[in-house]
């Protein structure tokens, strides 16, 4: 890798931002694209080798079914009392403004901690995040109530659990810089 290589990298992993799927475009987010996406999400370091995440891809006609779903669980969920018609129809239009929504599971080996497993597969999270920016593809993760009662529609089997959606689309928005604290706030030096 170049220094030049190394400074895109940097400008890549300080420019990843959450881009929600009202900035989307119409544009198709092709199999193809979402494959090498996923390829990259696929290198995530993980101990043992036990490669945790799983990936459920909802594209096309299976973008209906999902907003479907997701609406009618949040309204199977929600006390009536409680129940909003805007955000019962806000649920199913993140879906639909989607070019493609991938359910994020994760298979529970057994060989190592849970939380390894789970820091393994949001490696894999955020390498398909980092390559998707790389394409102009924006993204982010959404871990709605409902993923508790997706098992079932996303065939998960025993072992398996779904940690959220990560929404997709191409877009136009302009780049912008991270709304963090200073890292020096973060650290603490032994010498």
């Amino acid at each position: 890798m170049t220094a030049h290589d190394n400074n895109s990298l940097q400008e890549l992993i300080k420019n990843r931002r959450s881009i929600f799927p009202d900035s989307y475009t119409d544009r198709e987010l092709s199999k193809e694209t979402l494959l090498q996406l996923l390829e990259c999400a696929n290198t995530a370091p993980t101990h043992k080798l036990t490669q945790p995440w799983r990936f459920t891809v909802f594209r096309g006609e299976a973008l209906t079914r999902l907003a479907d779903k997701m609406a009618s669980l949040y309204q199977e969920n929600t006390p009536a009392a409680l129940f909003l018609q805007k955000k019962y129809e806000a649920t199913r239009r993140k879906v639909l403004r989607s070019a493609a929504v991938i359910a994020i599971n994760i298979h529970y080996s057994g060989e190592v901690p849970k939380w390894e497993e789970l820091a393994a597969t949001a490696c894999a999270v955020q390498n398909l995040w980092l390559s998707a920016s790389a394409e102009g593809i924006g993204g982010y993760w959404s871990s709605p109530g409902s993923i508790k009662h997706m098992a079932d529609f996303l065939e998960l089997s025993d072992g398996e659990e779904c940690l959220g959606f990560f929404y997709m689309g191409y877009h136009e928005e302009p780049q912008r810089g991270a709304s963090r604290t200073p890292v020096a706030e973060k650290i603490r030096w032994e010498e």
